[in-house]
């Protein structure tokens, strides 16, 4: 059966179940609450991706399940209807358990968890991942947690010291299980599930189906039905460009790139950490708003370079690939290779970032003579002959990279310190007199709140909540 995920990828659903063989996109074929029903009314889910018409079904059936998810076909909806579905909100004891291979990507799926069960009161939903003191981390967890979603290393370690129970955990979910096994957690992952019940619910998800994925499966899980998603069509609504140039002239060739194409957004993929850090002192040497994203990074640092990206506050993210796992970023105009990856499917998991929900996206890619057989493994993996031109070619523009439209501000008080969205907001456009339409997007975490300023009128909020108050608080307030 095929099934349309998006107007850019075509996915082959192989379905197990009758229960499974679903035509209707409607979340209101779903057996879900009404309040659930209208929350993801609310919040712009309006039909089911193809994953979710495959998945949703079997897992609120409580089955097992196998399932192939890259980033972007709205797996963590896929998983997350069916943990919330099956919570008492008024056990505060760890009822489902959601492991992440990064820091980022547990951020990101908790945050989307804790929007999926808006439409409940005092569902808590708790991240705990490594990088980060685990002190604060005991202290919430004191209070309970319905969900925990984090890395299985700081999972292990909560376990150890006897601050999590997993032992009424009815729902695992192994989120880009592919991933996480390739980066050494198999056995962080296997002491976790040895504290759980047998008798759970386990959905396991992963971008590949690797033998060792099979093996965990067959360990882990009972009778999993199997739902496969293969990329029939991978970048079909990205356009993609290839540039030959030589070693010592790549930074040069990536400024003009940047320069001839002016991208609103754009990542730019490198193969190591050394990498990031040339490229984007580098670019932001040229004056163009840079930031480098690798795992050896504070947490804190990472956050906030996250954050000003998603904020438009930063136009171009620099990062590895294990950063960059799991990212996903709305609307992003393009993504650069400075190298081509060694692996062809990695050139598509990167690219797969833009060109998302019916846009076109923007692929550009930077090699050298010697580097000629990743392009040519590229061609035989798409089953397409790429032309390529040499980067001299392409016009430069010499007013390069316009500034980002946005500031970020950052607000030392968080969720925990009962600030929400609506605060700030009303703090800038009441008492601070700020235009709405000059407010972006607000972040609010545990204890610190980012809020996007327009550009020309990021001095006068910055002055104004530092003389000014939030829910009757005055809070430390800085630009980044």
């Amino acid at each position: 059966m095929l099934v349309n995920a998006s107007p850019q990828v075509c996915y082959t659903l192989r379905l197990s179940c009758q229960v499974n063989n679903v035509t209707d996109n409607s979340f209101s074929s779903l057996p879900l609450s009404g309040g659930q029903l209208d929350n993801l009314s609310s919040i712009g889910y309006h039909s089911m991706t193809a994953i979710q018409m495959a998945a949703l079904p079997l897992a609120l059936a409580g089955k097992d399940l196998v399932a192939q998810a890259s980033t972007g076909s709205g797996k963590t909806a896929a998983f997350g209807l069916p943990l919330l579905a099956r919570l008492n909100p008024r056990d505060f004891g760890t009822q489902g358990l959601v492991l992440c291979p990064t820091r980022e990507l547990a951020t990101q799926v908790a945050a989307e968890i804790r929007r999926l069960a808006h439409y409940q009161q005092n569902i808590k939903v708790v991240t705990l991942c490594g990088g980060q003191s685990i002190g604060p981390q005991i202290g919430s967890l004191q209070h309970g947690a319905h969900i925990v979603v984090g890395t299985p290393g700081r999972i292990r370690d909560h376990l150890r010291k006897e601050t999590l129970s997993v032992t009424r955990v009815g729902c695992l979910v192994l989120d880009e299980a592919d991933r996480m096994l390739q980066m050494g957690f198999v056995d962080d992952i296997q002491f976790i599930i040895q504290q759980m019940p047998a008798d759970r619910q386990t959905l396991l998800f992963s971008a590949t189906y690797p033998d060792d994925i099979l093996q965990m499966s067959a360990r882990f899980q009972r009778s999993p039905e199997r739902v496969e998603a293969e990329s029939a069509e991978p970048g079909k609504q990205i356009d993609q460009r290839f540039f030959i140039c030589q070693d010592d002239s790549r930074l040069d060739g990536l400024a003009r790139l940047l320069a001839h194409y002016r991208p609103e957004s754009a990542v730019i993929f490198c193969n190591t950490k050394a990498l990031v850090r040339e490229v984007s002192a580098a670019l932001l040497a040229q004056g163009i708003s840079a930031a480098g994203l690798h795992g050896d990074m504070e947490q804190r640092d990472r956050d906030q370079v996250l954050v000003q990206f998603r904020q438009q506050a930063c136009r171009v993210l620099v990062a590895t690939d294990v950063a960059a796992r799991g990212l996903d970023i709305d609307n992003l105009a393009a993504v650069v290779n400075y190298e081509l990856p060694r692996s062809p499917e990695t050139y598509v998991h990167r690219i797969g970032r833009t060109g998302r929900a019916g846009k076109e996206g923007l692929a550009l890619s930077l090699f050298t003579p010697s580097e000629r057989h990743r392009l040519e493994r590229v061609d035989d993996f798409q089953q397409r002959e790429t032309a390529f031109e040499a980067i001299e070619s392409l016009g430069w523009n010499h007013d390069g990279m316009p500034p980002p439209a946005f500031v970020t501000l950052c607000i030392a008080g968080g969720r925990k310190d009962k600030v929400r969205p609506g605060d700030v907001l009303g703090a800038l456009t009441g008492e601070a007199g700020i235009a709405g339409d000059a407010v972006g997007k607000i972040n609010v975490m545990d204890n610190v709140t980012y809020v996007a300023i327009a550009r020309d009128t990021a001095d006068q909020a910055l002055g104004r909540l530092l003389n000014g108050r939030i829910k009757g608080r005055k809070f430390k307030v800085r630009r980044l």
